[in-house]
């Protein structure tokens, strides 16, 4: 794990996501198949034509093989969105693929929850394949958007 730079170390939130900051850890379990939950109420980015600060809900569930995402770094990465300009859905799939090419998991799926932007919030779900049988995988507990009511 020497490779590690977040992990053990003082770090700051880098200026934009492009500087790949994700990192792996070895799976200590690679011959059990289980879910993994990271959840991020407070994610936030910016919207690419007006500037303006976006806010989402992301909920990220897999099921490792070799590797699992190191949470440190994904916490880095996420923080990173806050100044990058992107849409909803761009953001989310983004994630979602940066995961799956970094760890190589059995299968995972991200669901971006977003607040409402001129009145319509928008949630984004990308996943990769089907959820290996016999794997239990909760609902990813984000209630939809109701407003006040």
């Amino acid at each position: 794990m020497s490779e590690l730079h977040a992990l053990g170390h003082a770090s700051k939130i880098p200026d934009a996501p492009d500087a790949r900051t994700l990192e792996r850890v070895p799976n200590p379990h690679p011959d059990v198949d289980y879910v993994t939950r990271f959840a991020a109420p407070e994610f936030t980015s910016i919207c690419p034509v007006t500037g303006q600060p976006d806010f989402a809900h992301l909920v990220i569930d897999y099921v490792p093989d070799q590797w699992l995402v190191e949470s440190k770094s994904l916490k880095l990465h996420l923080a990173s969105f806050r100044n990058h300009g992107a849409f909803h859905e761009d953001c989310t799939v983004r994630i979602g693929k940066e995961i799956a090419a970094l760890i190589g998991p059995r299968w995972l799926r991200i669901g971006g929850y977003w607040y409402p932007r001129g009145g319509i919030p928008i949630d984004v779900f990308w996943q990769t394949g089907e959820l290996p049988k016999g794997v239990w995988a909760p609902e990813q507990g984000v209630a939809p958007y109701r407003g006040r009511g």
